[in-house]
């Protein structure tokens, strides 16, 4: 041990006399950045690399109790230091036998390496003559490490001085002088702070300036800084002192140097301080000081002592590498190295030089790559947070060069390096494979078998590097794109991609395979994929067929049959037979390119003829007067154009006229639909035109629900019967208007004759016969059925514009006004009968009686309007009826003309509508206007029934059928959910505007529901509440204010208290709606803005009775009737229609008998605790019926 460190005398003249000086050879590149995190401390590579050798010094020299042997420099040494230092070399013989006869290493051997003396050919002492002599190596490890990492000797002594120092403790410093002294150090390097005890054993004295000083002692300083306050082995408390203290002697050490030497008060707080700190352990105990042990500090520190591993000539690994390596293992105590972090600084130091060599020397390539399946070994072993730390930033270093030259191997690898790719791959996967494997914890979530690492890298390489080789070859190509003839450009870019797949095949592919096996077929998937983006471009930017274009389509679809080719030879042994691989090289299909190419030229022809019609229709004027048969000369012209077009397209040099013929087709379809869209804009509506009618005009009787349509919002300034206004100003006249219904017709009847050209045209295309035959679709179905909807919408329109707007004025401001026999309908028939003439001398004859018949509705919609919703100015006794239906007849003769006109059964049923009773003919104005009418009933035949009388008078009706039985609470719940899906279904407002509940019954005997309660009650009671309380929701959503009828009856005064004998079961349930429709009035009126009414029909001649006797029911008939007490329905439902169309004022009253009559019930239904203690009981019941629905379900 004695000569493991040499007089710095002797190392000078051995220097000299061999010509050995430490090396400052600069690396053929740059070194890559340290992987471990910044200290946060400015200590340079220089600083650390002499504290690293001083902790090396410190654990060599304390290392088996070996004594320490100081030669000073002043003064030869004498015999007797001499015969002592024979002894020490004695004593560590196994540190310091000769380096040039050391045997061949054992490390090297294992890392791959070869010795440095084979590999050059020779040893370092051998010569020959007229050779110069290459410098002689150091002779003992010791100088050898001194040498490698950079210690100049004058800092060397200083180290071996300070350590003498240290171990003499209290021996007088005069014993110094003695020519040799040998002692044995007291206390071991871990138990020391090394940096302490050199600022306590130097002075300014002990350097050549005092700026060297200044700066050992800054070097030391910030070392107890780094390991003690930012990088301590124990994690530091806030509130500690000591750590408090030391920043702040540190601080102020910084600013002003400290005073140092044995003696210095300055240095004793400093020892106090920083023993203090040094002395903590995670367990308690204080065995060691821990000082340069804590992350990173250990790691920076022990980097620069393996450094010493390689040459600094040509970051070869030393021959004497085993004996390195033992010595850097006595600084593990200290350093808080183990074997692991051993071989992760290790493999970094290998691969770094390997990157320092210019990526040239195969043989440290191959160690790092050995060494790093140590590291591998080692992650799986350990979950230590500080060693997967230090593991995850080195691997990624690591992972990051590797991946920045493979994911563009075509720019990085060639034939003359193609030899280092295999270890870069392999280091890059294995460090991948750690990292996702050790490390990630997503991949620890998930099945390990999910997760090929090694595959999905080489993956990503050779899609990244196909990419990158693919772009600059096109980067080649782009300076040609610019010439008038580019199709060439493609050709010779699919011969380069050919070419760039066969060498990926031949000298990548071989190596990859390695961790992937379809590599080859990998490449040419993503050759394929970013070929065909380019080569859909091309094709996108061409307009039409031309001999270069079939060039380019033929080259493509030769690279394409090369690509698929490799791709199903490497593909040959994989478990889906390249399936995988195949799908993801769709065809490029010469034939689809060409189609593509027709396509585009439809959608020009189709766009320009769409930009034909936006351009003449803005135009055209609609006069009667531009051809004999009164329609648009734009239509003529538009016809013309698409002739022409199906000629071109047949001229065209394709072979699927027939497959591309529907494209065709259906562009032009959707532009005839267009022009036949744009005829009837701009006309409005027949809403448009239609006044609006008071909020819930008489409706229906029977328990119906009226919903209004979703429509937009009409502007009201145009709207209201009471002066004519409409809903905008139409600038279109009459003749117009037919002009507009002649083009639709037209167009109508020339499809038939486009349909015909195209079957001449396709029986002279090969091939297309067979189409023909099979069905193949070339009508032009949108068109047809936008001019039939058109021609049914511009009869409406006009009809009503006619009607509302043109005669508004007479219908609003002249009929029924004042006097009705002064004021009766005259005037409208001398105002209609020229219109009759223009429609009748203008319109196509072919929809001229559609045009009339709409006329002739719209007006008897008007006639019935003035009569229902004439408004204040007008007024109607019993005798004005006859005046009135003399008018309509009047009405009616005008559109029969005397058998010139309308057939005569058209002009009834529309005539019918009118005159069926004032009740039915709102109800079917209300459902023209877009109201929909919802019917329940318990009887499917009378539901039919009902639906199909309101059709049969109103054909466009908006009328919907259920079947509900209100005994049953399930049939209840079943009604709930399909009127609800019918109103989404329907894009309906989710809202009901008025609730009629009209069910009763009388029973001959006592009968139980499926519920359990009483038949009779539960149908006239227990049903409507449970109906009502399921509605509320829809109720509360209407936009307009809302309203619920019960009917009653006057039988209910009958019954002085609640009882529920079967003797008073029939006036109890009308006492039991009146206070329900009571207790619903208080409780909704005024938080809701829901009104509530009562109506009593009075004696009525309905279906009640039907289960009673038949004899007894027909008397009971002809007493009321002999009587005059029984009425119609016709006439019995004036009191619901009442309560339906009364002032919400009128909420919570009681309708009698017609005619806006309010009376008082009984007084026990005015009885408020009766009423809550009822609505208690219902409420309990109803949940109790819903806990029975649910257990049923889930039972």
């Amino acid at each position: 041990m004695a000569r493991l460190f040499r007089d710095p005398r002797r190392d000078s003249a051995s220097s000299s006399s061999n010509g050995f000086a430490p090396p400052a050879a600069s690396p053929a590149a740059s070194a890559l950045p340290s992987p471990f995190s910044d200290l946060g401390v400015q200590l340079s590579p220089a600083e650390l690399r002499e504290t690293a050798y001083e902790v090396l010094v410190a654990a060599s020299r304390t290392t088996g109790g070996k004594p320490l042997t100081y030669i000073p420099q002043a003064g030869p040494a004498s015999p007797a230091s001499a015969s002592s230092a024979s002894s020490a070399n004695s004593s560590s013989s196994s540190l310091q036998r000769s380096l040039t006869s050391a045997a061949a290493s054992k490390m090297k051997k294992a890392l791959g390496l070869k010795s440095s003396a084979s590999s050059k050919g020779g040893s370092p002492g051998s010569g020959g003559a007229g050779v110069k002599a290459a410098p002689r190596r150091p002779a003992t490890v010791g100088e050898l490490m001194r040498a490698q990492m950079r210690v100049s000797e004058p800092a060397d002594a200083r180290i071996r001085r300070g350590l003498l120092r240290i171990a003499a403790g209290q021996v007088d410093v005069n014993m110094l002088n003695m020519n040799f002294m040998s002692i044995y150090l007291g206390r071991r390097a871990e138990a020391m702070v090394l940096p302490l005890e050199f600022l306590q054993q130097f002075k300014a004295s002990d350097f050549p300036d005092l700026q060297e000083h200044d700066a050992w002692q800054g070097r030391n300083l910030k070392l107890i800084e780094a390991g003690l306050l930012v990088h301590p082995f124990v994690p530091l408390n806030k509130s500690d002192s000591s750590a408090q203290r030391l920043k702040q002697i540190i601080r102020g050490a910084y600013d002003r140097p400290l005073e140092t030497g044995k003696n210095s008060e300055s240095m004793q707080v400093l020892r106090t301080a920083v023993t203090s700190l040094a002395g903590r352990s995670h367990d308690g105990t204080s065995d060691g000081c821990h000082w340069a042990d804590g992350f990173p500090l250990n790691l920076h520190l022990y980097q620069m002592l393996v450094e010493a591993c390689f040459d600094s000539d040509d970051s070869t690994v030393v021959d004497e590498i085993d004996e390195v390596i033992e010595l850097l293992k006595k600084t593990w105590v200290i350093l808080g190295i183990n074997q692991m972090l051993h071989n992760l600084c290790f493999a970094w130091a290998l691969f770094n030089h390997f990157v320092m060599s210019g990526q040239v020397d195969i043989e440290l390539l191959s160690a790092a790559e050995n060494q790093l399946v140590e590291v591998a070994k080692d992650a799986k072993t350990t979950k230590d947070p500080n060693y997967c730390k230090v593991l995850s930033s080195t691997l990624s270093s690591i992972m990051g060069w590797t991946e920045k030259r493979l994911l563009a191997y075509h720019e990085t690898f060639n034939t003359s390096n193609i030899e280092s790719m295999q270890g870069i791959v392999s280091i890059g996967v294995t460090a991948a494979k750690v990292l996702v494997e050790d490390i990630s914890h997503e991949y620890r979530r998930r099945r390990k078998e999910e997760t090929d690492v090694a595959r999905s890298r080489i993956e990503t390489y050779v899609r990244s590097s196909l990419r990158t080789a693919f772009a600059q070859r096109m980067e080649e190509a782009d300076s040609k794109r610019s010439s008038r003839n580019p199709t060439p450009v493609m050709s010779i870019l699919a011969k380069d991609i050919g070419d760039l797949a066969i060498k990926e095949k031949n000298l990548y592919s071989p190596i990859l395979k390695t961790w992937h096996p379809l590599a080859s077929g990998v490449a040419v998937a993503t050759l394929h994929s970013c070929y065909g983006s380019e080569l859909k471009q091309f094709i996108a930017g061409l307009t039409e067929l031309t001999p270069e274009t079939v060039q380019v389509l033929k080259s493509a679809d030769k690279l394409e049959k090369d690509l698929v080719n490799i791709a199903v030879e490497d593909s040959v042994d994989s478990d889906d037979g390249g399936k995988s691989l195949i799908r993801e090289m769709p065809p490029y299909e010469a034939e689809n390119a060409i189609a593509n190419l027709v396509k585009l030229w439809i959608k020009e022809r189709v766009d320009r003829l769409k930009g034909w019609v936006d351009r003449n229709l803005k135009q055209e004027t609609w006069s009667p007067g531009a051809n004999r048969d009164n329609f648009a000369p734009s239509s003529v012209e538009m016809l013309r154009i698409i002739g022409e077009t199906l000629d071109a397209f047949f001229e065209l040099p394709i072979p699927m006229h027939p497959a591309l013929l529907p494209d065709l087709t259906a562009g032009l379809d959707r532009s005839l639909q267009l022009y036949v869209s744009k005829a009837k804009s701009g006309c409005g509506s027949r809403s448009s035109f239609m006044p609006e009618l008071p909020p819930l005009t008489r409706c229906e009787v029977g328990s119906k629900l009226l919903f209004k349509k979703k429509e937009k919002p009409q502007n009201p300034q145009h709207r209201g019967p009471q002066n004519g206004a409409t809903n905008g100003t139409d600038p279109l006249g009459l003749p117009q208007l037919c002009v507009r219904l002649n083009t639709l017709q037209y167009i109508r009847s020339e499809l038939e004759n486009l349909e015909k050209k195209i079957k001449t045209c396709l029986r002279n295309v090969e091939s297309a016969q067979a189409d023909i035959t099979n069905g193949l679709e070339f009508k032009f179905e949108l068109c047809q059925a936008a001019c039939q909807e058109g021609i049914q919408h511009l009869c409406e329109t006009t009809a009503y514009k006619v009607t509302f707007f043109d005669l508004g004025h007479i219908l609003w401001d002249t009929l029924y006004i004042a006097d009705i026999a002064s004021s009766r309908v005259d005037l409208l028939l001398r105002e209609l009968d020229p219109i009759l003439e223009t429609i009748s001398g203008t319109v196509h004859i072919k929809v001229r009686n559609r045009a009339i018949t709409a006329l002739m509705k719209a007006t008897f919609d008007g006639f019935l309007l003035v009569i229902l919703a004439g408004g204040p100015l007008r007024a109607f006794t019993r005798q004005d009826s006859q005046i009135i239906e003399g008018d309509f007849r009047s009405l009616r003769d005008l559109f029969l003309a005397d058998g010139d006109g309308l057939p005569e059964e058209l002009v009834d049923k529309a005539s019918s509508q009118a005159t069926s009773g004032l009740g039915r003919a709102a109800a079917a104005a209300l459902a023209r206007e877009g109201y929909h009418v919802v019917l329940a009933g318990r009887s499917a035949q009378l539901l039919s029934e009902t639906a199909k009388e309101i059709h049969r008078q109103q054909p466009d009706a908006c009328l919907e059928a259920f079947q509900v039985d209100l005994s049953s609470h399930r049939s209840i719940k079943k009604f709930e959910a399909s009127l609800n899906q019918w109103i989404r279904d329907s894009n309906l407002e989710p809202s009901i505007q008025l609730l009629i509940n009209n069910a009763g019954m009388l029973a001959k005997s006592h009968r139980v529901t499926e519920d359990g309660i009483d038949e009779v009650m539960q149908t006239n009671y227990i049903g409507p509440f449970i109906l009502t309380s399921i509605l509320l929701p829809l109720l509360k959503n209407s936009l307009v204010p809302s309203r619920v009828v019960n009917l009653t009856s006057f039988t209910h005064r009958c019954v002085s208290e609640i009882d529920v004998s079967e003797e008073a079961l029939q006036g109890v349930k009308f006492v039991c709606l009146l206070m329900f429709s009571y207790e619903l009035h208080r409780q909704l009126h005024i938080s809701s803005g829901i009104s509530v009414m009562a109506a009593d029909p009075g004696v009525v001649e309905t279906r009640i009775m039907r289960e009673l006797p038949p004899c007894l029911s027909r008397f009971a008939f002809f007493i009321l009737r002999t009587l005059n007490l029984l009425q119609q329905p016709d006439t019995g439902i004036d009191a619901v229609l009442d309560a339906a169309l009364a002032p919400r004022e009128a909420s919570g009253k009681y309708f009698f008998g017609g005619k806006g009559r309010t009376i008082r019930s009984s007084v026990l239904s005015y009885d408020i605790e009766i009423a809550k203690k009822l609505w208690a009981a219902s409420s309990a019941l109803l949940r109790e019926l819903r806990l029975r629905d649910c257990e049923s379900r889930t039972g």
